[in-house]
Parts: C-alpha cells; structure tokens; sequence
C-alpha cells in the first residue's frame, strides 16, 4: 500500500483470509473489550502464520499506524513463549478470534494464555506477595516517621503489586490498568474494594486490614515463606 492508500484492517483481514497460509487471526486491545472503543481505537491484530508455509504477508511484519497494528507470528511462537511479550499475555486471553482454521485450535491457545499454570502461579505470587509486602512496610514505616508524600507513594506502588499478587493466586494474568475495572465488573476478584481507597490516600489504618485479609489467604495458599522472611517486621504491616 502507498502513503496515498494506506492499508486499512477490513483490506488486511480480507488479505490474510484469502492466503491458505494464514491459520488465525485475532484481535486484541480496546476493540477485543466490548464497551472499551472510542474514536482514538485502532485495530491491534496478530497474524498466526503456518509453520511450513511462505507467504508474502511477512512483508507487514512491524506494520504501525493509527487504524492498523500488525505483529505476525508464527503457530509455533503464538502457541510458546518465544515472540510472545508478557504483557501481551493478558491482551490474548481476552482477544477476539476473527479467523480459526484449526478447528477451534486458535480459540484454545487464547484459553490457555488465560490461565497460568499451577508451578507458574505459585512463583509469580511469591514474587508479588514480597513486592507488595515490601511496599506496604514502607509505606506504613513512612507514615510513622513523619513522611507523608513518601508513604502515600509508597501505598500507591503497593497496590499494583498487591493486583499482579490477586491475579496470580486466581492463576490469571494481570490486565492492563486500561482494563482493569472491565475485567473486575466481569471476572471479579472478591474481598479487595479497598484497593482503591489506600491508592488514593494512603490510609495506614486501612492498609492494615487489607494486609490481613492477603496474610490469610497467602498463607492458606501455601506462601507462608515469604510472609515469615519479614520476622518481626510484621508487627508494624498488621491492624495494631
């Protein structure tokens, strides 16, 4: 396409789904989350690739505009690790499929990126689970001593640690801030309104009783390690 015609999604998908080499398409970001589009929402699509097969689509690889984001994949890289950023992982497991030609194949990958494995759950909320504890006993130790910018700061980083924690004991990934309240309204995580609350004032008292309720469940989850590395620490995170 030339500057004067610019590649739109509509031409893309018709593109790709008339080249036999192409096994999936899928849609992420704002238009894979109804409710989510505005005027500014361009079209976030990834192109699954057959493994064996060429074709002439790879010439779009890295393609970047305001309607059209392209990143083309092979079926290998899209089902593996490898080629597959992290934070896209939470945009997959809510993309929308709009070409499948495995039979359904396309559609289980996305529902496999939805749901970490248990031994990877278990590592990713011990990290959080340190992540935010730390956090917090800044954030209240702060407060102790005088420092209130400091320990609001410091609160406020602890809740986007303590979300990585609750995403990862439910085995989710965590969404993006962007979709963080559409996923909550839809896949709740139950008990933890007051997240909000403590990122925008940093209230001790409050940070305390949530700690609680994450103490509880983190031990009863198996992470009891981690919590008792803090020792005596602990004291100053607990409702006093």
């Amino acid at each position: 396409m030339t500057a004067q015609t610019p590649l739109t999604y509509d031409a893309f998908v018709d593109l790709a789904t008339g080249d036999p080499a192409v096994v999936g398409l899928v849609l992420k970001g704002s238009r894979a989350h109804q409710g989510m589009t505005t005027e500014h929402s361009d079209h976030d699509l990834y192109v699954v690739l057959d493994d064996v097969r060429k074709t002439d689509l790879s010439r779009f690889a890295g393609h970047r505009t305001t309607e059209l984001d392209l990143v083309i994949v092979s079926l290998d890289e899209f089902r593996g690790s490898t080629g597959m950023p992290g934070f896209d992982r939470y945009a997959l497991a809510r993309g929308k499929v709009v070409l499948d030609r495995l039979d359904g194949g396309i559609a289980r990958i996305l529902a496999d990126k939805g749901r970490l494995g248990a031994d990877e759950a278990f590592q990713e909320a011990n990290k959080w689970l340190d992540a935010y504890s730390n956090s917090l006993y800044r954030s209240v130790k702060n407060a102790r001593d005088g420092h209130a910018l400091a320990s609001r700061l410091d609160a406020a980083d602890s809740i986007g640690f303590l979300f990585e924690l609750l995403f990862a004991l439910d085995r989710r990934p965590r969404p993006f801030n962007k979709y963080l309240e559409w996923e909550l309204a839809r896949f709740p995580l139950y008990g933890w309104d007051t997240a909000d609350s403590i990122s925008a004032t940093g209230d001790v008292p409050t940070q305390r009783g949530l700690f609680a309720q994450v103490e509880s469940v983190a031990r009863r989850s198996g992470h009891s390690a981690v919590l008792d590395a803090w020792g005596e620490d602990l004291h100053l995170m607990r409702p006093q």
